[in-house]
């Protein structure tokens, strides 16, 4: 008898666990993606890109920091020599473009969020 009882439940067990099935999910070919039209243009976007260009540029022309030109304590912009190889004429690398894209990006939001923050945006 006993051993009846345990071959039943293995039985209860297996049969449950058939029974479970997964959710369907749905086909991916259903899915639709589309841009929203309202930030291209925006106020949010025009500071963000004026505040990403204006840090691009200013290291691009000397006038930022970047791996060719350091800042010495004093705050002037000395040359070094940089082991790097560019194609750009004035020595513009992958790293002061990531660089600059992050500060221009940083200074962008502070930008908006201050302006939110005083209900002028």
């Amino acid at each position: 008898p006993r051993a009846h009882s345990q071959v039943a439940k293995m039985a209860l067990a297996t049969k449950s666990a058939v029974s479970i099935r997964a959710p369907k999910v749905a086909s991916r070919k259903a899915v639709v993606v589309r841009a929203d039209g309202g930030f291209i243009g925006s106020t949010t976007n025009i500071i963000m890109v004026a505040s990403t260009t204006a840090c691009l540029a200013a290291a691009r022309f000397g006038l930022a920091p970047s791996v060719k030109k350091v800042a010495s304590a004093g705050l002037k912009l000395t040359e070094r020599d940089v082991p790097l190889v560019t194609a750009d004429p004035a020595g513009f690398t992958a790293v002061d473009t990531l660089a600059m894209g992050a500060a221009g990006h940083v200074i962008g939001v502070g930008i908006v969020l201050g302006l939110k923050g005083i209900g002028s945006l």
